[in-house]
């Protein structure tokens, strides 16, 4: 049972600041909401730390951990909370470092070229839309056992007529392998680290046809994936076109019938959100689900009146949870959201409040300890991010309303009481706001970009997502034993193709999205510890956290962007020109790498304009440039090692995609592919004292999944 101060919070903000050390320790019971805070903070430091503790430093943590955890639990009274805080933090280090140990897989350290061989685990499509496929049970040639991935994924380019590998089905093709990409500049984001926890130990691409070796094998896990994708298959032929890929993606997961242009639309309005099964859909379909068989079990005298019909309801709407993860193939977006869920219906199942700051900090205690590596994805941000300031807003909205009735002004009337019609709206109008200002700070962060019309598009839609479309999909699976599915489906095609109209339509407003510059890497955690601050903290005291977000607001754009920037490849350089926009090496040509260097920038122009600018000179086999006082020049192709030599005569640094193992032919420092390679994605900031380089492998530090892996 929590511990309760005489006079609630107030009393304990007063007592707070009188005798910080005593009122903590009383508060133990209030305190709850700190739990995922302080495991937080632990699985980020784990995350930052610049190399891999060894075995001594492992164990030196569990002591302390355990050390600590014992002063927390029997040491001083006063003492207690700051001994568990620490032991906390140090819970969330170690359990960050077991996670990543504990999914060590093979990864392969070198390009490959051949057959490829495995089982179709997962069917999706690329940033480039192209058809893409996850394999496990891999076989490559000549490679031995123990150095081929548990996972790879390749992406189908070129034509692939009518291809719709099922899940389990054994394939074959000819394509080109890769260990996972490292970051496109120094300290950015690392999709091997994504992809070491996902399992995935190569990336590829394949022009060629793909051929089946095996039919589907038989199995529990793979036989939902098979009913997922035939159910999608079955959604988009009753429902065809995008409207039809748009129901199969919230409902199966599958997002392969979206086309780019719809997704674009949908990131443009600020209604991406709609496509991943996260808490919004699992909400939606719990609420609507615990509300019919609530209303329905009400409408038999003699249960209700005799049995606990809210928790039957309860869990009813939890085996509903539990259909739609495992239909919906079960990714961590839609785990995470099962969880929060399944938190709420077994508060319904305890006589607890469902919503409460309890409840949301207990599902991020839960998913942060299974899998911790959530913190760093935008989804965990965003969901948690949305709820917490959702619960907060609405939980202080209801508290004043409660106040204002138990304790009336004299003189003055009683609040009114609007119409349902009118609070439902203004419900939703609130919902979308609140969650818009918590999200979109992440989401630029993220995304670097932020929908400026994304209230006006979610207050557009978000009322029919939620009193329409999910709705019709709970009664489209109702009816799906009699046969008629369908008129479930035609509710829900008349409300996404209204959600949809509303994506393109917004999404072309003039000025609709608008580029972020990607803050320093403090800025975030900082910004989101000072919201909690200020939502968890009790008394004035938690307006600090006020200050400490307007901190990171005021930093976001101080940092400035690298002046030069390298891809690892070499084959692309970005330089900040004159007027302060970056200007690119070649108009064509490692494609994700500028895309993602100019909207880090703040730049949404496209590569080939980038490339236009000046800044640049062309020069045999390649550009060069002037930067802080230092001849550079960029050589690329075939010409490259050609032009190598004349290029080193001019002094100042050759950069190349090519490899040049002998000495330099002149005055020059060459950076070229191995160098590059041993270095990673190469960055500079003009200083007084000249360029001050960051090398990305530098940055990285010694971690599981920066190293290449052979067994």
């Amino acid at each position: 049972m929590p511990l309760s101060l005489p006079g609630g919070w107030r009393a304990l903000a007063r007592a707070v600041r009188d005798a910080p050390l005593d009122a903590l320790a009383a508060a133990r019971g209030q305190l709850f909401p700190f739990v995922p805070v302080l495991l937080g903070l632990g699985i980020g430091l784990y995350f930052a730390l610049p190399a891999e503790p060894g075995a001594r430093q492992w164990a030196g943590l569990a002591v302390l951990a355990l050390a600590t955890l014992a002063a927390g639990l029997r040491g001083p009274e006063r003492w207690r909370p700051l001994a568990m805080a620490l032991s906390l933090m140090l819970a969330g280090l170690m359990v960050a470092g077991w996670r990543a140990h504990a999914v060590s897989a093979p990864v392969l350290g070198w390009r490959y070229y051949g057959p490829i061989e495995g089982r179709v685990v997962a069917v999706d499509r690329s940033v480039s839309d192209a058809l893409r496929l996850t394999l496990d049970r891999v076989v490559l040639h000549d490679v031995a056992l123990h150095r081929v991935p548990a996972r790879v994924r390749v992406s189908l380019h070129g034509a692939v007529p009518d291809l719709a590998p099922i899940p389990g089905t054994r394939i074959m093709l000819t394509g080109h392998l890769g260990p996972p990409g490292g970051p496109v500049e120094p300290g950015g984001f690392d999709f091997r680290r994504l992809a070491w926890f996902d399992g995935l130990g190569a990336v590829g691409y394949t022009r060629n046809p793909v051929m089946t070796v095996a039919p589907p094998e038989p199995g529990l896990a793979l036989a939902v994936t098979r009913l997922r994708m035939r159910m999608s298959a079955g959604i988009r032929a009753a429902m065809p076109g995008e409207p039809g890929g748009f129901v199969a993606a919230i409902l199966t997961g599958d997002r392969s019938g979206v086309g780019q242009a719809t997704t674009e639309a949908l990131r443009g309005s600020n209604l991406a959100h709609l496509l991943a099964i996260s808490g919004l859909h699992m909400g939606l379909l719990t609420g609507v689900v615990y509300g019919a068989l609530r209303a329905f079990l009400a409408l038999i005298p003699a249960l209700a009146l005799r049995y606990p019909i809210r928790k039957w309801a309860a869990l009813g709407a939890l085996a509903a949870a539990t259909f739609y993860l495992l239909l919906s193939g079960g990714n961590v977006a839609t785990q995470r959201a099962f969880i929060m869920a399944a938190v709420m219906l077994g508060a319904v199942l305890a006589d607890r409040r469902a919503i409460s700051l309890r409840s949301v900090a207990l599902a991020a205690v839960v998913i942060l300890l299974w899998r911790p590596e959530a913190l760093l994805s935008a989804g965990f941000q965003m969901s948690f991010a949305a709820t917490v300031a959702l619960v907060a807003v609405f939980g202080a909205m209801r508290r004043h309303r409660a106040e204002r009735f138990r304790n009336p002004v004299p003189g003055r009337a009683p609040p009114r009481r609007w119409p349902g019609w009118l609070r439902a709206l203004g419900g939703v109008a609130l919902c979308s706001l609140v969650a818009g200002l918590a999200t979109a700070p992440i989401a630029a962060a993220h995304f670097h970009r932020m929908a400026d019309y994304g209230l006006l598009a979610n207050l557009l839609s978000m009322p029919l997502m939620g009193t329409l479309v999910m709705p019709a999909a709970v009664l489209a699976a109702a009816l799906w034993p009699l046969g008629l599915e369908w008129l479930g489906l035609a509710l829900m095609e008349a409300g996404t193709r209204w959600i949809l109209g509303v994506a393109h339509w917004v999404s072309g407003f003039q000025g609709a999205v608008r580029p972020v510059v990607a803050p320093p890497p403090w800025v975030l955690p900082l910004m989101a510890l000072g919201a909690l601050w200020l939502v968890i903290w009790p008394g004035r005291a938690r307006f600090a956290g006020v200050a400490a977000a307007a901190l990171a607001l005021g930093g976001w754009g101080q940092a400035p962007r690298p002046t030069i920037l390298i891809a690892e490849s070499g084959a692309l350089v970005g330089v900040i020109g004159a007027d302060g926009l970056r200007v690119l090496s070649r108009p064509r040509g490692e494609g994700f790498v500028a895309r993602n260097w100019l909207e880090a920038d703040g730049d949404m122009t496209a590569q080939p304009e980038a490339a236009a600018r000046p800044g640049m000179l062309a020069v045999e086999g390649g550009v060069a440039f002037e930067l802080a006082s230092e001849h550079f020049t960029h050589l690329t192709g075939r010409a490259a090692p050609e032009a190598l030599p004349g290029a080193c005569a001019r002094g100042g640094v050759v950069i190349t995609d090519a490899r040049w193992r002998a000495a330099p032919p002149g005055p020059c420092r060459i950076i070229d592919a191995d160098a590059l390679r041993a270095s990673g994605a190469l960055a500079a900031h003009a200083g007084s004292a000249g360029l001050i380089w960051r090398e990305d492998h530098a940055l990285a530090g010694d971690r599981p999944w920066t190293r290449r892996r052979y067994a």
